[in-house]
C-alpha cells in the first residue's frame, strides 16, 4: 500500500494532503462495511471526518496525475493481453441546480429520469481483475450554451458539448494512444448502437463485441440493411447454445446464445456476427450484440466478451460514493483559481467538474 502511495504522493503539494491521501488509501482498501467521511476516518485513527473531507473537498491536487499514475499501476499489475475495455455510464443523484451538468435525466442508477449528473466511464477487465480507468463528466447542451452558468460551476469557456459516445470514443482513442494492452471493447446499447462509432472501431481495428436493439439494422449478401431480430426469428433450435456469461450478484449468468455471420465479403481473416443472447425462462427476451473479431473467434470467447461487460457495474459500486466529492474539489479548484495558477492539461481542460 505504501509503495502505491509513494506513486502519486508527488502529486500533492503539502506533507499533511499527502498523509491524508495514505490514510484515505489505506480506508478504501480496508474491509469496511460501509465506506464514508466518518468509517473511513475512524480506520485511520482520526477524531473526526474534517481531514479526508478537507482533501477531497478544498486540498489542490492533480486528479488527472493520479489518474495516469493508476493507469500505469494497471498496466503493471492486471495488463493481460486478452484484457477487454468496458464503456458505460451511470448517475449520481443530486439536489439543486448548480452542480456542474445536474439537470433532469435519465439516470441507470434509478431506472428512471431523474435529477442527477452523469459520468460516462471507462473499465479495464483481465484474468487478474477488473477497475476503472477513465472518467469524463456529461455536460448536458443546456448547460454548455449556458456559458455564465458553466463559469459559475468552474466549467471553463472551452469546454464544448460532447455527446456521451463522443466522451467514449476520446476515453478508447487515450487507452490506445497510451498502448494499455487490450483486445476488445465492449459496450452496452447506448454506445453500440452507433454505426458511426463501430466503424470508427472497425477502421482502427479494434475487435469489439457491443449490443445494439432489435431493430437495428446489418448488411447481408443479400440486403444492405437488414433487421437483426429478423435474421434469428427462424434459427433452428439446435443453432442455440446454453452458456455462461460469467458469475452475476445471484450466481451464473446462464443464456441460451446463438450467432449469424453478417457481411461475409469483408476481410479473410476478419468476420462480423450478430450475437444473439436469449433468456433462459422467457425465450421471448432476446438481446442483442454485433461483433468484430477474428475469424477463428469461437462462440465461447464473444460470449466471454459480452458477459464482461457486467464488471464496470462492480467497480461502480465501488467508485459511486467517491464522484460527486471528485466534482465538488474540482468546482471549488476552479473557482478559488487554483487551476489557472497550476497551468491546465488538455485533459484536465476537457473534464472540468
Amino acid at each position: 500500500m505504501v509503495g502505491l502511495h509513494t506513486r502519486f504522493a508527488h502529486r500533492f503539494a503539502r506533507s499533511e494532503s499527502r498523509e491524508s491521501a495514505l490514510a484515505y488509501l489505506r480506508g478504501l482498501l480496508a474491509p469496511l462495511e460501509r465506506k464514508n467521511g466518518w468509517t473511513v476516518s475512524e480506520e485511520a485513527g482520526h477524531g473526526g471526518p474534517d481531514r479526508i473531507q478537507r482533501l477531497l473537498n478544498r486540498i489542490d491536487w492533480d486528479a488527472d496525475g493520479v489518474l495516469d499514475d493508476v493507469r500505469e499501476y494497471v498496466v503493471e499489475h492486471l495488463a493481460d493481453p486478452g484484457g477487454v475495455l468496458i464503456v458505460d455510464d451511470t448517475g449520481f443523484l443530486k439536489k439543486g441546480v448548480r452542480s456542474a451538468g445536474v439537470q433532469r435525466q435519465y439516470s441507470g442508477t434509478a431506472g428512471r429520469t431523474e435529477n442527477c449528473q452523469v459520468g460516462v466511464f471507462l473499465a479495464y477487465s483481465g484474468e487478474r481483475g477488473r477497475t476503472l480507468i477513465d472518467r469524463a463528466l456529461y455536460l448536458p447542451k443546456a448547460w454548455t450554451d449556458d456559458r455564465e452558468r458553466c463559469r459559475e460551476a468552474g466549467i471553463d469557456d472551452g469546454v464544448e458539448f460532447a455527446t456521451k459516445v463522443q466522451l467514449a470514443k476520446a476515453m478508447v482513442r487515450r487507452a490506445i494512444d497510451d498502448r494499455i494492452p487490450f483486445r476488445w471493447v465492449t459496450a452496452d446499447a447506448g454506445y453500440g448502437y452507433s454505426k458511426g462509432r463501430r466503424t470508427e472501431l472497425e477502421q482502427a481495428d479494434v475487435f469489439h463485441v457491443v449490443a445494439t436493439t432489435r431493430h437495428d439494422t446489418v448488411v447481408t449478401r443479400r440486403f444492405m440493411d437488414h433487421p437483426r431480430h429478423d435474421l434469428i426469428a427462424d434459427l433452428p433450435r439446435q443453432k442455440w447454445k446454453r452458456r455462461s456469461c460469467g458469475e452475476g450478484a445471484h450466481g451464473l449468468r446462464i443464456y441460451d446464445w446463438a450467432r449469424v455471420e453478417v457481411r461475409p465479403w469483408r476481410r479473410p481473416d476478419r468476420r462480423h456476427w450478430v450475437l444473439a443472447r436469449r433468456s433462459v425462462t422467457n425465450p421471448a427476451k432476446i438481446a442483442y450484440c454485433i461483433a468484430c473479431a477474428p475469424a477463428q473467434a469461437t462462440l465461447n470467447e464473444l460470449i466471454a466478451v459480452a458477459g464482461a461487460r457486467w464488471g464496470i457495474e462492480e467497480c461502480f459500486q465501488t467508485r459511486r460514493a467517491h464522484w460527486s466529492r471528485w466534482c465538488r474539489r474540482r468546482q471549488h479548484q476552479a473557482r478559488t483559481g487554483h487551476y489557472k495558477r497550476r497551468g491546465h492539461s488538455p485533459r484536465a481542460e476537457a473534464l472540468p467538474c
